[in-house]
């Protein structure tokens, strides 16, 4: 997804529910730190969201989610989320990285910083979260010392907090080439 068709759900996801703030959890809330990165790593079609100020009106956005007449015209859709759906780092609001200007109509993205959306992507743990934290530290758009910093401040238990010290050591292991 492109900034621009980002910029296209806020302005239909402000249309709709009348808010002028969303949060941006998923992959594409990179676009926050880095708003030119238009390829494999931001591929997804889905935008998840989440009213900033009234979380209550974020099921509003189901009207432009998937299999919706607006996915259907533009090939992307809102996935409506709720605070619950990521686990993050005590602190992650204070971190949240304004979207860069754009066509929104004034509505504005607040993005998760990076190092707390590869966190969210550890915990999760699915295959495309692991391939996209490669993907984040062979880029070095994170860095093993911070996440190891936040992954300190994550509401996980002992073991998942291991397995996740684990994925960042391997994502950071340089790779060597076949000989």
């Amino acid at each position: 997804m492109k900034k621009r068709e980002l910029d296209h759900v806020l302005r239909a996801a402000g249309r709709i529910t009348g808010e002028k703030q969303f949060i941006v959890v998923g992959s594409q809330a990179l676009h926050g730190k880095h708003p030119d990165l238009a390829d494999e790593i931001v591929k997804s079609a889905e935008v998840d969201l989440l009213a900033a100020k009234s979380p209550n009106k974020t099921d509003w956005l189901n009207a432009i989610g998937v299999f919706s007449q607006f996915h259907e015209t533009f090939g992307y859709y809102v996935d409506p989320i709720d605070e619950r759906t990521a686990t993050l780092p005590k602190g992650w609001k204070g971190r949240l990285v304004n979207l860069p200007p754009g066509d929104t109509e004034g509505v504005a993205g607040l993005c998760l910083e990076p190092h707390d959306l590869a966190l969210a992507k550890y915990v999760a743990s699915r295959e495309k979260d692991l391939i996209f934290t490669r993907e984040l530290a062979r880029r070095g758009i994170v860095s093993e010392q911070r996440l190891l910093a936040l992954l300190d401040q994550m509401p996980v238990e002992a073991d998942i907090r291991e397995r996740i010290r684990s994925q960042i050591a391997r994502d950071f292991t340089p790779r060597r080439s076949p000989e």
